[in-house]
This record gives structure tokens, C-alpha cells and sequence, in this order.
């Protein structure tokens, strides 16, 4: 599935929002994780929150390695799947790379990939990135927090 053509859910499907922001330092990578933990479980979405721990942990250490500046970190849901984003306004591609196995990193979004059922990245017309997710039983189309609290752009 993909931004362009996924069908979407109505706003009102998503029972719980969270957003922040994330400073551009190795630090907001274990903010991230514990964000996840304290928002997770109150949404029913206990069985979701180590696969989420770990795809917010890779896409906020790409945003500070790679974005170049703050970022922001949405996340929706409704106990049965959580859909998130991560924004930063840096302009290069997220790409998967093969790494060999004497390599200790270029393994985050294959780790994404494996854990998520759906996964892409949109670009807003005023810049920047969003890298979003899917992850739970059914599948929450991109589109539906974006709708439900606003855009990034």
C-alpha cells in the first residue's frame, strides 16, 4: 500500500493521538522509546509495544543522524494497531542497504520492514520527510492521523 492510493479511515476510527517534538541529539532516541511505553499500554496496544520501541528507536537515530535538525513523532490508534510518523526536514531518501555481516549498523529500516505491515515515506510539499507505519492486526492506512490532527507541513 502506498500514501497515494491507500483507502483511509475516518478520524474519528482513532481513539488515541500523541505527538512531539524530538531534538536533533542521540538523547531523543531513548525519549522516543519511552514515550512509546508510556503511551502504548493506556491505548490497549500492550502486545504492540516492543515492535514500536524499536521502529521509533531506528527512524528517530536516522532523523538525528541523518535529518539534521528537531523532529517530530505522531502516533494514533485504537488498541488493536498503531499507526505513526516521524517528520524531519532533512531531504534525503530513506533507503534500505544490505549489510554485510561484520557491519555494526545500516540495519534500521530492514528492522522497520520486518516489524511493520506497512511502511513508506511521503513528501510534504513544504520540505522534509514523513516516515510512516503500520503495525497491528488489520492495517491503518497512511492518511488517518494525518487527516485526524493535522499535517506536519
Amino acid at each position: 500500500m502506498s500514501p497515494q492510493n491507500g483507502s483511509l479511515m475516518a478520524p474519528a476510527d482513532l481513539v488515541h493521538t500523541f505527538e512531539g517534538l524530538l531534538a536533533a541529539a542521540p538523547a531523543s532516541v531513548r525519549e522516543a522509546r519511552s514515550l512509546v511505553r508510556r503511551e502504548l499500554p493506556g491505548w490497549g496496544a500492550e502486545d504492540l509495544v516492543d515492535d514500536c520501541v524499536l521502529i521509533v528507536s531506528e527512524l528517530v537515530t536516522n532523523a538525528v543522524r541523518h535529518g539534521g535538525a528537531a523532529c517530530a513523532l505522531r502516533l494514533g490508534g485504537d488498541g488493536a494497531h498503531v499507526y505513526g510518523e516521524l517528520f524531519d526536514p532533512g531531504t534525503g531518501a530513506p533507503r534500505m542497504r544490505e549489510a554485510d555481516m561484520e557491519a555494526t549498523g545500516g540495519r534500521g529500516l530492514q528492522i522497520v520492514d520486518a516489524l511493520a505491515a506497512e511502511w513508506g515515506v511521503s513528501w510534504p510539499e513544504s520540505g522534509g520527510k514523513i516516515v510512516w507505519f503500520v503495525l497491528g492486526g488489520g492495517c491503518l492506512p497512511y492518511g488517518a492521523l494525518h487527516r485526524a490532527s493535522g499535517a506536519f507541513a
